[in-house]
């Protein structure tokens, strides 16, 4: 019999790779999987999958009041199904799905894919941050079961609370490289993920006044109107092109095209110095040199596989000298495209899912 399998997410579905990644590979790999989000009044029509998809309507869009309506109708929902594990998806789930768990007698295992209480967002806001701790000294400590995305999280998930979870990267699909369409185009420099707080735009709008290409900017987030404004602020509107949502397959067309990327993180909160993105892998896969913060976790790989070009600071001086020395140093931008071509036949999701599949194998005692 088939093990029936529940993610629990807050966001739509149709942009989060990352969680179509583990469902299908779980789906190929018989089990029966459900991912579960929140219907938006602008959400698309969902794409087939291998696996089951259900979204959530909300009043609330955001704020305590979304995420304490999304708990009790996600709590609610997860009550009628058949299902033999519950997986939670960061904190912003947890607290439905071990009730839940709790109640119907079912096993629960909890996916950390960040440092949720050490985010910008939420360490600079001190009632929000109390708030978040308080949810996860209950609820981590009662999930033995889980994985997250890199050791540091691993590692400080174990001293705050015992528990010891295993690592699954967050690692693209490994495809064949796609050739860039036009070699006359105007090289441009791109940034895809959420356009959240903590994520260096204050200094990365600014910087682009010294650079002589284009940002193009492909996301959506909490810091999205703030960013809009900087680009007004710095009168850099010829420069800098928001470009909003974009599907995954379109994305992954669009990014071998860019000539560089950005990785950037400020330092506030152990969440920004201790991360390890999926645009920093996705810019891998795409064989797309990349401008990179030197935190721990991501000079790890770049000292194994010299993808990056590695900065101390997010300071506007120094954001602008990368960008600029990677548009007009065409060896360094080359071997380190070289490189990018090397590194993405070992940092891709087919040798990561063997972990994924591994780890759910020994819960299920198969």
């Amino acid at each position: 019999m088939l093990k029936r399998i529940i993610f629990t997410v807050t966001n739509d579905l149709t942009y989060d790779q990352r969680m179509q990644r583990i469902c299908t590979s779980l789906a190929a790999n018989g089990y029966a999987v459900t991912l579960v989000g929140r219907k938006l009044k602008k959400s698309i029509p969902l794409t087939e999958q291998l696996f089951q998809q259900k979204r959530l309507y909300c009043i609330f869009t955001n704020g305590f009041f979304f995420y304490a309506e999304y708990n009790l109708r996600l709590f609610f929902w997860l009550l009628f199904q058949k299902v033999d594990i519950i997986c939670a998806i960061d904190l912003d789930t947890i607290l439905p799905c071990y009730f839940a768990a709790a109640l119907l007698g079912k096993q629960k295992v909890y996916d950390a894919h960040e440092l949720f209480t050490e985010q910008k967002e939420i360490v600079t806001r001190p009632m929000v941050h109390k708030f978040w701790l308080t949810v996860e000294r209950f609820a981590v400590p009662k999930f033995k079961n889980g994985y997250t995305v890199n050791q540091f999280i691993a590692d400080e998930l174990s001293r705050r609370y015992r528990v010891h979870y295993g690592i699954v990267r967050n690692l693209p699909v490994l495809v064949e490289l796609q050739q860039k369409q036009n070699s006359e185009i105007t090289p441009f420099i791109i940034y895809q993920g959420a356009v959240n707080e903590g994520r260096s735009f204050e200094t990365l709008i600014p910087a682009m006044q010294h650079v002589n290409a284009k940002l193009k900017i492909y996301g959506r987030g909490n810091f999205f109107e703030q960013v809009k404004q900087l680009i007004k602020e710095y009168k850099v509107e010829d420069k800098v092109e928001l470009m909003g949502f974009v599907v995954p397959r379109e994305l992954k067309k669009i990014t071998p095209q860019a000539y560089i990327a950005v990785t950037l993180f400020e330092q506030t909160g152990l969440n920004q110095l201790y991360s390890l993105s999926n645009r920093f892998f996705d810019y891998v896969m795409a064989a797309v040199p990349q401008v990179c913060v030197n935190y721990p976790e991501y000079k790890t790989i770049n000292d194994a596989h010299n993808i990056a070009l590695m900065i101390d600071n997010t300071s506007v001086e120094i954001i602008a000298g990368a960008l600029n020395k990677l548009l007009n140093d065409h060896s360094l931008h080359e071997h380190l495209h070289q490189n990018c071509v090397i590194a993405r036949n070992r940092l891709n999701w087919q040798e990561e899912e063997k972990v994924l599949i591994d780890f759910y194998k020994r819960i299920t005692g198969e």
